[in-house]
């Protein structure tokens, strides 16, 4: 199987057509962003303390970048409503007809469910999208983040918006807020299960029990926790956010590169997510990383836009 543990890939469930491209109407965006200034300068990636050292998190290298601008928060289900009322735009997993949920979140009466060999936790549901992020008849307030989106749809959102994706340089300089190597947007302390909750990720024991010890089950709203020193929030934690780069790892393992001859096409995404938990997938940190399929989505998984600067 040639996937990360964090999230689902289609390729991996029952092989089903490709749906035809759906075009962004020319409408104009009317939203006002929060958008939080960030200076250029040299970005620090990667870390010299990995994680996940066949990730690729190592080893730091320092990438110029020039000053940009990036929303405050991750792009919230209002936003993402606002698109899609002024322009049409129907997201894949809508086309589709199904997108993965995870086990416990499976609506009742939902009836029997496939699942992914070795990531059982991980089911098709139909009718789950960015509407319904659990299946049919579930819902999110509108100020959390917008899930369910695929890297297409997150990428037509950003170009609507006037912006883009983010390169992964840009987000871990911006996730950083002026800390430099630091393993978290607020410094070194790590969350845990008991008394330490600066993020919104699992508590408890993978994948059975969440003590939901944070205050959420799911996602949190998209403005909560407490801000990074650029006044960004939830840069680690509650959703996956894609950016605009390949999944790509330089290594010399074999088994490394076996994993990635299956990953061909697979977008990077950072960031983690409230399923991420230190005993199973340990990437709720700045340098951690993840590929998905760009035709992949999940109740997990949102973005963020960036805009050059003016």
């Amino acid at each position: 199987m040639s996937q990360t543990c964090c999230g689902p890939n289609r390729e991996d469930s029952a092989p089903d057509p490709a749906p035809d491209t759906a075009p962004v109407q020319d409408a104009p965006c009317r939203l006002s962003f929060d958008k939080v200034p960030i200076p250029g300068g040299k970005a620090l990636v990667g870390t010299a303390t990995p994680g996940i050292p066949d990730d690729g998190e190592s080893p730091p290298r320092h990438v110029r970048v020039k000053p940009f601008e990036i929303g405050r928060t991750s792009v919230t289900r209002a936003e993402f409503q606002a698109f899609v009322t002024a322009t049409g735009y129907v997201t894949e997993a809508e086309r589709f007809g199904w997108s993965f949920v995870f086990h416990t979140d499976v609506p009742d009466g939902t009836g029997p469910t496939l699942g992914i060999d070795g990531l059982e936790w991980w089911r098709r549901v139909d009718g789950a999208d960015w509407r319904c992020p659990n299946g049919p008849g579930t819902n999110a307030p509108d100020d959390h983040p917008v899930t369910q989106v695929s890297w297409a749809d997150a990428r037509a959102f950003a170009t609507w918006a006037g912006g883009r994706l983010p390169t992964e340089a840009e987000w871990e300089h911006a996730a950083r807020g002026g800390l430099g190597d630091v393993p978290y947007p607020w410094g070194d302390a790590p969350p845990n299960d008991t008394d330490h909750f600066p993020c919104n990720i699992w508590q408890g024991q993978f994948p059975t029990r969440n003590t939901d010890a944070d205050g959420w089950h799911n996602t949190a709203p998209a403005r909560s926790f407490a801000p990074n020193g650029y006044g960004l929030y939830n840069m680690v934690g509650n959703v996956w956010e894609w950016t605009s780069e390949p999944y790509r790892v330089k290594s010399l393992k074999a088994h490394v590169k076996q994993r990635l001859a299956g990953m061909k096409g697979y977008k990077l995404s950072k960031g983690g997510s409230f399923l991420c938990h230190r005993s199973y997938c340990f990437r709720y940190r700045i340098a951690a990383r993840s590929g998905n399929s760009p035709d992949s989505a999940a109740p997990h998984h949102g973005f963020r836009v960036v805009w050059d600067a003016r």
